[in-house]
């Protein structure tokens, strides 16, 4: 029986193992040949968070999956395209979270509401405690 569990935990974990073995994407590592793209590509890629590392830009970070964010970006600003489509595509594809710069979204917004209304709150029981001592 612990031969069978530790088999099916070997075969669980080779997907993650074969992610790791596969060579990165060529631009992961690589720059554009046009330095005006190249900036471009580079102040997007400081904007988008690491989904991975969740601390640090995909600019910055080593993470394979980072790599792969790196390669889309610089692929897709070589093709012509904005960097807010790009950032948009980012966010369809990994969600709000991965850029920096958030956004009000149905999703997001208790996020943006919440600090207000704590305020609100806040003001309120103040404004009360001053007219009852007055």
């Amino acid at each position: 029986m612990r031969a069978l569990a530790g088999l099916l935990l070997v075969l669980a974990a080779l997907p993650l193992a074969a992610q790791d073995a596969m060579p990165p994407a060529p631009y992961a590592y690589r720059q554009l040949e046009d330095p005006a793209l190249e900036a471009r590509a580079q102040g997007l890629m400081e904007t988008l968070r690491c989904l991975k590392c969740q601390s640090q830009s995909i600019a910055d970070s080593d993470a394979p999956m980072a790599g792969d964010m790196r390669h889309q970006v610089r692929t897709r600003i070589a093709a012509g395209e904005d960097p807010e489509a790009i950032r948009e595509w980012m966010m369809e594809r990994y969600g709000d979270y991965v850029s920096y710069a958030p956004v009000v979204s149905r999703t997001t917004w208790p996020l943006f509401a919440g600090p207000l209304v704590l305020l609100g709150i806040a003001a309120l029981l103040i404004w009360r405690r001053f007219r009852r001592s007055a």
